[in-house]
């Protein structure tokens, strides 16, 4: 049986990946850092469905916490085979306004952490010659947001990131893929009003914002055997926002 970890998994398109592993028969790793209510309840959920789950807290953006998150997945389930790193938080504002703690925080969660929880993933991973690391990117690391500045660098970045270990650990029959979502019904967008949220649909081709699950099926086709020749890609699943 294999084994998913997914960040950033309490809600959200975490949360919906964690869902569709587990009705994959994989073992799926919930971490959250903050979210433990919902955590909880997903893992319960999933545990009553007759799934493997685990619900583990950690910080993905600091090193020794990341090395707890894998430890402890590596002593439940023995392997980790699939690896999502969703873990994010957004922040709108000037760049003039941005002091340097929120750039670093924001850079260190988005980005950072997907640097830290692949490094301590990759040894498993090597020593099996076979594993699949999944990265969630966005649309604005594409193309950039105004007003966006930190999240966009940050999510550029794990775009360069992907390409880049793609090629890196391509001969051990790892591959390392990205998904770019556009704009998507989760709490990152909760706080749009109703006319913002119509003209960002207005502005897609297929008059609609993408939903959580649907990101998360995207995800688990990249992970599957089905993706077997796809490696270092960017898929951007945004209803025609962005074409590129």
């Amino acid at each position: 049986m294999k084994t998913a970890l997914i960040t950033g998994a309490s809600r959200g398109i975490g949360a919906e990946c964690a869902k569709v592993f587990a009705k994959d028969n994989y073992n799926v790793v919930i971490n959250y850092n903050n979210s433990e209510n919902q955590a909880r309840a997903l893992e319960e959920s999933l545990i009553r469905q007759g799934f493997s789950a685990k619900a583990i807290k950690a910080d993905v953006s600091k090193e020794d916490e990341v090395g707890y998150l894998v430890s402890e997945t590596v002593k439940a389930f023995g392997s980790i085979d699939v690896l999502v790193n969703n873990a994010g938080i957004w922040h709108f504002g000037v760049l003039t306004d941005i002091s340097s703690d929120c750039w670093d925080h924001i850079i260190n969660v988005n980005l950072k952490s997907v640097f830290l929880v692949t490094k301590a993933v990759l040894p498993y991973m090597i020593n099996k010659k076979e594993g699949s690391i999944i990265n969630v990117s966005s649309i604005w690391g594409l193309v950039g947001a105004s007003c966006e500045v930190p999240y966009s660098a940050a999510k550029a970045g794990v775009i360069g990131f992907t390409k880049a270990l793609s090629k890196e650990v391509g001969p051990s029959n790892i591959r390392v893929n990205c998904v770019a979502p556009g704009v998507i019904g989760t709490d990152m967008n909760k706080d749009l009003s109703d006319e913002e949220l119509a003209d960002l649909k207005d502005k897609t081709p297929l008059g609609r914002i993408g939903s959580p699950e649907e990101i998360a099926k995207i995800i688990r086709f990249l992970a599957s055997d089905g993706a077997s020749f796809i490696t270092g890609q960017v898929i951007s699943p945004n209803g025609g926002f962005v074409i590129y």
